[in-house]
């Protein structure tokens, strides 16, 4: 369960995860197509959801059901989002000569999507993957905290308020008192009470 240490941390990383997702959007693939272009293709956007995710059953077939088992092998009943996490979960060493065969196959899949839309790649399809793959996070990630946000406001209006103020917006503390005309230690007290109430709804 994420500790309201981490939930908290998430949010203060608002504004930093939005600037990511802007850079991440604009990161060029070659022929003038960018990420945040083939994030948007249907096709691609369909093999990511059937990659990550969904219950086996709904979408693969029996070979699509080999790799993803192998896959899930190595990562210890663990599924982490993003490329760069999986990539440091499994341990390619202990992989056999017959595994490696099945996770390029894996690899080669969307590799296969990407090029079948005209695309020309600048770089190889592994750091395409993990820029395209972090894009996704990061946005649902900042999904879930406008989501969590948006609930807190429909009945502590002021909290959301507040931490929009603090987190989203990134303004100074002097400027927030001054805003919702409170003392500099009436502001701590109340920041304190917001986060826990966000706290609570995330968790």
């Amino acid at each position: 369960m994420t500790t309201d240490h981490q939930v908290i941390e998430q949010l203060s990383q608002y504004r930093q995860k939005k600037a990511r997702i802007q850079a991440l959007s604009t990161y060029s693939v070659g022929s003038g197509i960018t990420v945040s272009r083939l994030n948007e293709d249907d096709q691609l956007q369909e093999l990511h959801r059937r990659l990550r995710g969904l219950p086996s059953y709904m979408y693969l077939s029996a070979r699509e059901q080999e790799l993803e088992s192998i896959a899930h092998a190595y990562l210890g009943g663990k599924y982490p989002s993003g490329i760069k996490m999986q990539k440091r979960a499994v341990s390619v060493d202990v992989m056999d000569d017959g595994d490696q065969k099945l996770l390029r196959e894996l690899r080669g899949k969307i590799q296969k999507v990407i090029e079948a839309r005209g695309y020309e790649l600048r770089d190889g399809i592994d750091q395409i993957i993990e820029r395209l793959t972090e894009l996704q996070d990061l946005q649902t990630e900042i999904d879930r905290i406008d989501f969590l946000l948006t609930t807190l406001e429909a009945y502590r209006p002021n909290d959301a308020e507040l931490l929009r103020l603090v987190h989203v917006e990134g303004k100074e503390i002097d400027d927030v008192c001054t805003e919702i005309s409170v003392s500099r230690r009436t502001f701590w007290r109340k920041l304190s009470e917001a986060e826990k109430e966000y706290t609570f709804l995330a968790q």
